[in-house]
């Protein structure tokens, strides 16, 4: 009896296992279009993810207007901070250093981000607003010296005449170190004054002056992304009205843009980084310019006129909300008015007379109740009189469902906004579970904008791991799905320095030389670069698949080439047999076809940035009729471009 169970039992489970899962995909009618803008990018300066991060300059504090204004600074010798006949009016203070001649040395020493990253060979490009009271021309050393104190390069460049000056220099770096310092040094007895201390690679995106890190930039340009929303977040609404996101502050001369505090820098009390300010060095101009650079719509996000309501009771009375109403009708002035427009003009002498094309803003982030929704109405109202083709994005909350939740979305239905922004931050669990989300949401109302989104997994203190990548994949089959209800998603946040951060997990994380790119990071390449341009039914015993036996599926056309593009999960522990059934072909028949596909058998595998264990690999697909079987390996993410002829 005991061998006639075992033998039952296995029988059962090699049942199971060989149970072919029959899928049929329509080719004959798409049901739905999918945006090009559908995959996209999210930017936020949390974790250090501009000044520090995509932002390439390396010297912090470089105009010496934090609070403490020698932060990131050592000086040694006779250095004080001045502001009478400053350089820059917006940013006034600069820095008196004196040789009296009894000292050896006299000038200060700048830390840079956790470090100043340096690689052997590079040349780094060093500028310094410079001046002296004295009648001789003054002698600057301009050092890098490494982890271990060595002053292994010295530049010298001269300073004469009582006017500000820019001075530059090409420094080529005889070593590599992540945590280098930059020493500046007057070698001459006297006085000389010094704003705006600077220290880019010459190698940055593009190779652009005030450029962004290039290796950071070349991984956002491969994701393919067809939207870039910025500057975020939480950063838009700042701590205060007073500390928000001005975005008229970051755009003029780099070195006259005010600072501002950065709201991540005390958030979180066991994460506080009181060293963490936006010079807005990166600011809405460099924002556009590399939204174009990506070939991304731009979505900007603006102050809606209510600080943080975490922890903020800020709220601009509604008879004094039209400065901020006209800062957003400014920023699309901005963006899109002509070179003889006020906001054309600054945008042009920037350099870019063309206009950004800009189609969509986004009012407010993650606010909620009515206090939001009035103010909301009249942005809305004032956007639509003035720019009537711009598309209006407005918020559901910070949550993916609640009192909050039921509350916005019939107000932004009633005011008719044309997207609303979802966030949600969720376990593995509820990715998996709300593949179908998006499947009875209304066909008629406001499209949704998956905001900010990442799987957490908090068994492992939210790790970048496979087991919430492979979530994501899961539940983006639901997005593509209802590519008509769902117009763009963004993972959240983008990035985050491994030395610096605040808040995970993230995309992309990076050091002073060297970045990684996240399981998670693959998956939004894997859609940005295969989205399609129509939505195929694909149903499994008349249903969409959404995790019947651990299996989600979706389908869609690409128009240009005629593919058909698959994307299949496999969250089980065991093989999946999948045959495809291809109904409205005719006379056409699958004549090639590959897989890029992700696997691990370990849910908690992470990359890291010495090694990428989890990256995207690709094989050829054995085509054959109008039909595809397949062996899903467990726990797998796969993408397959068929051909058909």
């Amino acid at each position: 009896m005991r061998k006639l169970t075992t033998l039952l039992a296995l029988s059962l489970a090699l049942g199971v296992q060989a149970q072919t899962h029959v899928m049929t995909v329509d080719v004959s009618k798409p049901t739905a279009q999918i945006q090009p803008e559908m995959y996209g990018i999210f930017f936020e300066d949390i974790n250090f993810g501009a000044d520090g991060g995509l932002y390439a300059e390396l010297v912090k504090n470089r105009s010496f207007e934090f609070p403490q204004p020698f932060v990131g600074w050592v000086p040694f010798g006779n250095v004080t901070v001045q502001d009478a006949n400053p350089c820059f009016d917006r940013n006034p203070h600069y820095v008196r250093v004196v040789n009296d001649g009894r000292l050896l040395r006299a000038g200060l020493d700048n830390e840079g981000y956790r470090g100043i990253g340096v690689k052997q060979g590079e040349e780094y490009r060093f500028s310094v607003y410079a001046r002296t009271p004295d009648a001789k021309p003054m002698k600057l050393s301009i050092e890098l010296v490494n982890s271990n104190a060595q002053n292994l390069l010295k530049k010298e460049i001269e300073v004469s005449g009582r006017d500000w000056q820019k001075l530059t220099a090409v420094l080529k770096s005889p070593f590599t170190d992540a945590h280098a310092r930059l020493r500046i040094v007057l070698e001459t007895k006297g006085t000389v004054d010094m704003d705006h201390i600077s220290l880019f690679p010459v190698n940055t995106w593009k190779g652009r002056e005030n450029g962004l890190r290039a290796d950071l930039a070349q991984a956002l340009y491969d994701l393919n992304p067809g939207v870039f929303r910025f500057p975020g977040g939480c950063i838009i609404e700042g701590n205060s009205l007073e500390t928000r996101y001005q975005w008229k502050n970051s755009v003029g001369p780099v070195e006259n843009r005010p600072l501002n505090e950065n709201r991540w820098n005390y958030t979180f009390k066991h994460k506080a980084f009181p060293d963490y300010f936006q010079t807005l060095g990166l600011g809405y101009f460099e924002y556009f310019l590399l939204s174009e650079d990506l070939g991304a719509e731009p979505l900007p996000v603006i102050s809606c006129g209510l600080s943080c309501q975490y922890e903020s009771n800020e709220v601009v009375p509604m008879d004094e909300l039209d400065p901020y109403i006209q800062d957003a009708l400014d920023l699309i002035e901005f963006a899109n008015g002509p070179v003889t427009s006020t906001w054309g003009k600054v945008r042009a002498d920037m350099g870019h007379p063309e206009p950004f094309n800009l189609k969509m803003i986004g009012i407010g982030n993650e606010q909620w109740d009515k206090v939001y929704v009035d103010r909301l109405e009249a942005f809305t109202k004032a956007i639509r009189t003035k720019y009537p083709t711009i598309k209006v994005v407005g918020s559901s909350g910070p949550s993916a469902s609640g009192d909050k939740f039921d509350y916005l979305w019939p107000e932004m239905k009633r005011l008719g906004v044309d997207l609303v922004d979802e966030h949600y931050y969720m376990n593995p669990d509820w990715f998996f579970s709300n593949a179908s989300r998006y499947d009875n949401y209304d066909r008629k109302g406001p499209k949704v904008f998956a905001g900010e989104y990442a799987s957490h997994d908090h068994s492992t203190k939210k790790d970048n791991n496979f087991l919430a990548a492979l979530s994501e994949a899961a539940f983006m089959t639901g997005l593509e799905r209802n590519a008509d209800v769902v117009h763009l998603a963004t993972y959240a946040p983008l990035f985050a320095h491994v030395d610096a951060w605040q808040w995970n997990p993230d995309l992309i994380w990076f050091d002073n030389l060297r970045m990684m790119r996240t399981p998670n990071y693959y998956v939004q390449q894997m859609y940005g670069m295969n989205a399609g341009t129509d939505v195929l039914s694909l149903k499994m015993d008349g249903k969409a698949v959404a995790g019947q036996d651990s299996l989600y599926a979706t389908a869609a056309l690409n128009a240009p080439t005629g593919e058909i593009i698959l994307k299949l999960v496999n969250a089980g522990s065991r093989p999946a047999e999948v045959q495809i059934d291809f109904n409205g072909l005719k006379k056409r028949q699958l004549v090639a076809g590959s897989c890029t596909y992700l696997q691990n058998d370990n849910w908690r595998t992470v990359n890291t940035l010495d090694e990428e264990a989890i990256v995207p690999r690709v094989r050829p697909v054995q085509v054959k009729g109008q039909s595809l079987k397949l062996e899903l390996e467990p726990r797998s993410f796969g993408v397959y471009r068929l051909q058909v002829k």
